[in-house]
């Protein structure tokens, strides 16, 4: 999943960064406000996380604004204002979750797992598709009852594509989905992970739509 964090204690966001990585999440960062809302209107991302005590622009206007132009990311506040009015305030101007500084970094990945719930509108933390089962507290994939050994970015992938099932997704979606600002993405990249996940687990896995994209493949009928 493609997470903005928005935060300008800079100690404090290389280590979000990097907790977060390890949880399978591809996570860009900014640390001002003006910068958020300029990242979030190119939507890209599937989640932002927001502090509120930001330079520049402020973190409730920063909600303010996406909300204003339309926009419906999961934003999920971060912020050392734990005053029961701020928590208020942040919820009603459209966040979706609002977790207060100091914070446990388990409980952080709980929330983020519980917006992608909603997201995809599941109601656990797996998403099933026939012999197919994708964890989502474990980062674990199942087929046929045996755990796969995946790539990060190729369960990325199986799960961008098994989120919606009926969906068909552009190659340019899905690099956007898997990769950052600073990461150098090579023209047949897509293809090789969806090779190695047709190898791994079924050659029907993911569908080509010649022309259009990619989608999951009917793989229960496999």
């Amino acid at each position: 999943m493609r997470i903005l964090l928005v935060e300008d204690d800079e100690l404090l966001a290389s280590g979000l960064m990097t907790a977060l990585t390890r949880a399978n999440h591809h996570v860009d960062h900014v640390g001002d406000g003006q910068k958020a809302i300029h990242a979030l209107a190119d939507g890209e991302f599937d989640i932002a996380i927001l502090d509120l005590g930001l330079p520049k622009i402020d973190g409730t206007e920063v909600l303010k604004t996406i909300r204003q132009k339309g926009s419906h990311i999961p934003v999920l506040i971060l912020s050392a204002r734990d005053a029961t009015q701020d928590r208020i305030l942040g919820l009603d101007l459209g966040a979706d979750d609002y977790l207060t500084k100091p914070f446990e970094l388990d409980e952080l990945l709980a929330r983020i797992r519980v917006l992608e719930r909603r997201r995809s509108g599941n109601t656990v933390n797996q998403i099933k598709i026939g012999d197919l089962v994708i964890d989502l507290t474990s980062l674990s994939v199942t087929w046929k009852g045996t755990t796969l050994d995946l790539q990060r970015r190729e369960f990325a992938l199986l799960k961008k594509l098994a989120e919606s099932p009926h969906q068909v997704f552009n190659r340019s979606q899905l690099e956007e989905s898997l990769y950052g600002w600073s990461d150098g993405v090579e023209s047949n990249t897509i293809d090789v992970h969806i090779h190695n996940l047709r190898k791994k687990i079924n050659p029907n896995i993911v569908k080509t739509l010649r022309g259009v994209g990619y989608r999951i493949g009917d793989i229960e009928e496999s």
